[in-house]
């Protein structure tokens, strides 16, 4: 099956074939679909041996079909007739999708219902560019089989790098590279907010094109922060409609948040990722000793969006940046004891920051549900830090966010005085700013009334009701707003760095 392809397929041969699934299903727990009805996909295999049985929710003019495919050929089936004998073929391929067609007197309509499958992969390793550790070129491969075919062929890879990533990793990277005798292409971009536009999207696929590669078997690499995964990402999705990509993050900032999720995009007309797309990478390839190279600065950036998952789920996590703030800005989560001690604190911050952003993400890749807790830190920010571009980044105006989420939380009498302090403590612990002058309460109320706009309607502010417990609230009145922002001028402005 190629990289990350979409699909919902089972391939049923033979009575020997059936009796044997038959025999698994009745072992086998039912399972929710997305268009949330029980079922087992080996079951699903079975009625198109035989009979589609599966009830159609259709009214009495509707009627559904299942979707087999006879040698190279599609066909329906209406869900409840046998197939018929004609088709005089014992192996064939039944799809999960659906049609539905719909006749009435003044018209005639067909509705799809085509479940996508995905999957990717994100991996912590050490020592990324040792020509000896074959994860850069094979790590986003799960089938041995395949595996195999790949290694037997020759490697070709078109590779994006941030400069300032490629002045230095760049020599190291082209060693790997030659070593395994990779055909490659290294496009090095300045990739920040600023310059996070279609112009550079576009010279991207320039590149890819002038160079040429598989769409299914050559994934692009990209190597740098943030920015520089979501512009790959984005030219991936759109070169042949989805090429499979491999985000390598060097940020501690992209470590834990751009490469783990499916989103990219791009700023346009002074807007935050106004266009992008949800395209998963074909995996994410992680190793912190990219993070020796980054400033401080950067370090405690990255830390106010491990800080947003530990408020909103996890209040162990917390209490870690609470008492190892300082240790982690120090060692720039540096560990000791590789990838194996459960007690090293750089280790067990970053995990659990993936881990709780994982649970979050997964079941949401696409952004069906517009609940969202990872939205903590995203309601005012994106605004703000638009407004005072390059000043803040993207972490540290997150972390403005969140503390004056923390007030209204605290107006709101979901947090008591005490939580409030230790959640600001812990801010300021880790380097992280509190307050920005340019964060008015005309902006706050702009940035809301986007919330609004873009949210169905409803505010879905997420704020913590505890040290690492929160909820989605719709019912944050005008006043409350106001109230906590007075309160957090009068309290926070005298504490930014």
């Amino acid at each position: 099956m190629p990289l990350g392809e979409f699909y919902a397929l089972t391939e049923v041969r033979g009575a020997q074939k059936r009796e044997a699934l038959i025999r698994e299903i009745k072992k086998e727990s039912l399972m929710v679909s997305p268009m949330g009805t029980s079922v087992s996909p080996k079951e699903e295999a079975i009625r198109g041996t035989t009979k589609i049985t599966q009830t159609p929710n259709c009214t009495s003019n509707e009627k559904e079909y299942q979707l087999i495919q006879v040698k190279n050929t599609w066909r329906r089936v209406e869900c409840g007739q046998e197939i018929p004998n004609s088709w005089g073929e014992n192996n064939f391929v039944v799809s999960q999708a659906k049609i539905s067609e719909k006749i009435t007197e003044s018209e005639i309509s067909w509705t799809v219902q085509a479940p996508i499958y995905f999957q990717y992969k994100v991996i912590e390793s050490q020592n990324l560019l040792d020509p000896c550790n074959m994860t850069l070129l094979y790590g986003h491969i799960s089938d041995p089989q395949e595996l195999e075919v790949y290694k037997k062929n020759p490697q070709k890879r078109f590779i994006v790098i941030d400069v300032n990533v490629d002045e230095l990793y760049g020599s190291k990277v082209r060693e790997y590279l030659e070593a395994n005798n990779v055909t490659f292409k290294i496009l090095a971009l300045s990739t920040t907010e600023e310059t996070k536009s279609m112009n550079l999207v576009l010279k991207i696929l320039e590149g890819v094109h002038e160079f040429g590669l598989d769409r299914r078997t050559e994934p692009i690499i990209a190597i740098g922060g943030g920015v520089c995964l979501d512009i790959v990402g984005l030219a991936s999705s759109l070169y042949r409609r989805r090429t499979p990509y491999i985000r390598i993050p060097t940020t501690l900032l992209s470590y834990v948040d751009a490469s783990v999720g499916a989103k990219n995009g791009v700023n346009f007309c002074n807007c935050k990722n106004k266009i992008g797309s949800y395209t998963p990478p074909a995996a994410t390839l992680l190793d912190r000793s990219f993070l020796k190279t980054i400033p401080r600065r950067h370090i405690s950036n990255g830390l106010g969006e491990i800080l947003k998952m530990a408020l909103m789920k996890h209040k162990g996590l917390f209490e870690l940046l609470e008492s190892h703030g300082k240790y982690l800005l120090d060692t720039k989560f540096q560990s000791k004891n590789g990838l194996t001690s459960h007690r090293d604190a750089a280790l067990t911050a970053m995990r659990l920051a993936i881990q709780t952003m994982l649970e979050e993400l997964a079941p949401n890749l696409w952004e069906d549900d517009l609940d969202r807790l990872v939205d903590y830190g995203h309601v005012i920010s994106p605004e703000l830090e638009m407004k005072v571009l390059p000043a803040l980044m993207h972490g540290e105006a997150v972390n403005i966010d969140m503390a004056f989420m923390t007030y209204v939380s605290l107006e709101k009498g979901l947090l008591t005085p005490q939580e409030k302090d230790r959640t600001l403590q812990c801010m300021r612990g880790l380097e992280l700013p509190v307050w920005h002058k340019d964060c008015s309460l005309q902006l706050v109320t702009k940035a809301l009334s986007e919330r609004f706009k873009h949210s169905g309607g409803l505010w879905r502010l997420p704020l913590p009701t505890g040290l690492g417990v929160a909820e989605i609230f719709n019912d944050v009145c005008e006043e409350t707003m106001k109230k906590a922002y007075h309160m957090w001028k009068v309290e926070c402005r005298e504490l930014s760095f």
